[in-house]
């Protein structure tokens, strides 16, 4: 997938008067690519449209109109983008009660470093976490992470092929597993190329 560059990017002016139809475009987009691994646990795949609308709410939000700021908000949003070999998502831990969710927050520590992927008849991977910056401490785990999943061209051929892909915590505080609907494995199938 190619990383987005100025000229992919809505001036200021422009994203103004089509957020609404580009903002329900992306969350009709982005839910087809959320994955729930049991109640608490979401994934929320990335790709070019939803990096795009990121970069286009942080011009917005902060008003960023000049070349330098653009560019810096597109070198730390393109890394989120898949580069045809991976699949790039969003963590989230969702728990509606803030204390309940601090206390899971300490109980699920390192959990962003037990997320697997497997493809049927190959072994799992693990997701790759947090490059930017390490979002957890000793005491606890942060309530967002960013992973990578990296997968070989034989798990992609068979992926594409229509095999089972399942998604699962590993974590012995948390286990819990998922297997993607056939719309998801197709959906997310886009992002190896």
């Amino acid at each position: 997938m190619h990383k987005l560059t100025r000229s992919d990017l809505l001036t200021l002016e422009a994203y103004a008067q089509q957020r609404g139809e580009f903002r329900a475009r992306v969350m009709a987009h982005k839910k087809k690519r959320t994955v729930h691994i049991g109640e608490h646990l979401t994934l929320i795949f990335e790709d070019r449209l939803s990096v795009q609308y990121q970069v286009q709410e942080m011009l917005r939000i902060e008003r960023i109109f000049e070349a330098a700021g653009i560019q810096d908000e597109l070198d730390a949003y393109n890394p989120l983008i898949p580069d045809g070999g991976n699949l790039k998502a969003t963590l989230l831990i969702e728990y509606a009660d803030v204390e309940q969710r601090k206390r899971e927050l300490v109980r699920l520590r390192r959990i962003e470093h037990a997320i697997a992927l497997s493809v049927h008849e190959h072994a799992p991977v693990t997701a790759i976490a947090d490059e930017d910056m390490e979002r957890s401490n000793d005491e606890k785990t942060a309530a967002v992470h960013f992973l990578r999943f990296e997968l070989d061209a034989a798990m992609i051929a068979d992926w594409n092929a229509g095999a089972a892909v399942t998604l699962a915590s590993t974590l012995p505080a948390m286990p819990a597993e998922v297997t993607l609907t056939p719309e998801q494995r197709c959906m997310l199938a886009a992002d190896f190329v």
